[in-house]
């Protein structure tokens, strides 16, 4: 007898959520969880992926944290170990260092290459084989990318992060005509302005002053308005599948 009820669809599945120790990846795992979900967190901070299972246990959901960094592919191991594989991917991990190109900051061009599309693609290549095995066995699997409004508009300073963010939507799209028909529904979320660490990582002064004057013009989205996307999408029936999704405050006008 199924044990699926209208507060749990996601019962019995089991989600990987990398970038789970703050911000976005933290409140999808808590959303995922409240859903009926297995979360798998991972990132590299392990006191605060302690913090966030014990937070989901209070509230009644089941939690594993995976201390990891996602340029390391070996966690894939562990969750097929553990729990006999993840159906759903929440590939959140990221970072947004804008700067002048002119200024030739090398170091955080890699950086942001590192973690945006080389750790983005190592998880996608360790968990594939989950999701297509559950794809045919169950029907349905997830694959969600965090993308950025970035992917499309234009933004000074931005250009490297912008350029990785427009690699996660096209990859998106592209696997999606691959893993489609084997049951994998893959989508791109593409936030605007969301209020999380990300900004904290800024060190040019230029679009510091343009973040905070941001603050003062518009209503920033929350990591929980994005969360409660990917509860949705991954709540939809198995025969749909939202290919890319842009979710913006609601003053932010680019």
């Amino acid at each position: 007898m199924s044990t699926l009820t209208p507060t749990t669809p996601l019962q019995g599945r089991v989600a990987v959520v990398t970038g789970a120790s703050s911000g976005i990846g933290e409140a999808a795992a808590e959303k995922l969880a409240s859903l009926g979900a297995h979360v798998v967190v991972l990132a590299r901070r392990a006191d605060r992926l302690q913090n966030l299972v014990e937070r989901i246990a209070e509230n009644g959901g089941t939690a594993l944290a995976l201390t990891a960094d996602v340029t390391d592919p070996a966690a894939a191991d562990r969750v097929e170990a553990e729990l006999g594989g993840a159906d759903l991917l929440f590939n959140n991990a990221g970072v947004m260092l804008p700067a002048p190109i002119e200024e030739r900051a090398a170091g955080q061009w890699q950086r942001q290459i590192d973690l945006n599309v080389t750790g983005l693609m190592n998880v996608i290549g360790a968990f594939t084989p989950h999701l297509v095995r559950a794809g045919q066995e169950r029907g349905v699997a997830d694959l969600i990318n965090t993308s950025s409004i970035a992917a499309r508009n234009i933004f000074p300073n931005f250009a490297v992060y912008s350029g990785t963010k427009a690699y996660v939507t096209h990859l998106s799209r592209h696997l999606r005509t691959e893993l489609g028909p084997k049951g994998v529904r893959v989508s791109a979320i593409e936030p605007g302005i969301v209020g999380t660490e990300l900004q904290s990582h800024v060190t040019d002064r230029g679009a510091i002053d343009w973040l905070e004057d941001s603050k003062e013009s518009m209503d920033w989205l929350t990591p929980q308005d994005v969360a409660e996307t990917i509860g949705f999408l991954a709540t939809l029936p198995p025969r749909v599948n939202l290919q890319q999704v842009t979710i913006m405050p609601t003053a932010q006008t680019a």
